[in-house]
């Protein structure tokens, strides 16, 4: 077994989605992810998680703040926040510049390595009969964004995967819902790592 030093440490930054509402913990995202890079070549520690049901940016960015437990840098860290600011009615202008500054923070925890960082976009929770009566709102509301962030990680260079589109199947196999009938089951967060896999590798090789 390698020592502690020679571990790579992961620090997954976000709310509902990255904690893994309602699916065990073996099935949260980032847990998926590192279990994948484990059995790849890579030796990941258990990822540090800082999230929370119900989070919006600001909200996060407190918890990093007051984070007594953090390394001074990680190996790769990702972000995944917004959801809240959307179900609570804030507008995508607001949210615009609390997450340019949690990317920040994301890039500097990354020890200023912004190829070390990536973003994942915002599920669509209107396809889960939680947020079915109001499925176009959401659709377009969160693609907004959506949009936004991605452009805020093209202008600082940081990777942006787009899960957008496998959330939106969930309407048609409920499979993808996790028993609260609103948050991703182990199945779909396991196809979101099937998407971000491979890269998520080459960000690791940087």
């Amino acid at each position: 077994m390698k020592n502690q030093e020679s571990q790579l440490h992961y620090l997954a930054l976000g709310d509902s989605y990255t904690i893994g509402e309602s699916v065990d913990e073996n099935q949260r995202w980032p847990v998926q992810l590192a279990k994948r890079l484990n059995e790849n070549g890579f030796t990941l520690a258990p990822p540090k998680i800082i999230a929370t049901t119900g989070w919006r940016t600001d909200e996060l960015k407190a918890a990093i703040e007051k984070d007594a437990e953090l390394l001074p840098q990680y190996d790769m860290v990702s972000l995944l926040i917004g959801v809240n600011n959307q179900y609570q009615g804030r507008s995508v202008e607001s949210f615009a510049p609390e997450f340019e500054e949690l990317l920040q923070m994301a890039i500097e925890l990354a020890g200023g390595k912004k190829k070390r960082v990536f973003v994942l976009s915002i599920p669509d929770y209107g396809k889960t009969p939680f947020g079915a009566a109001k499925a176009e709102q959401i659709a377009r509301e969160l693609d907004a964004y959506n949009e936004v962030s991605q452009q805020i990680c093209k202008k600082y260079g940081v990777k942006y995967f787009n899960i957008t589109p496998i959330s939106r199947k969930a309407d048609k196999d409920k499979e993808l819902v996790a028993p609260d009938n609103l948050h991703p089951s182990g199945k779909m967060y396991s196809q979101w790592v099937d998407l971000i896999e491979k890269d998520v590798k080459k960000l690791l090789k940087k």
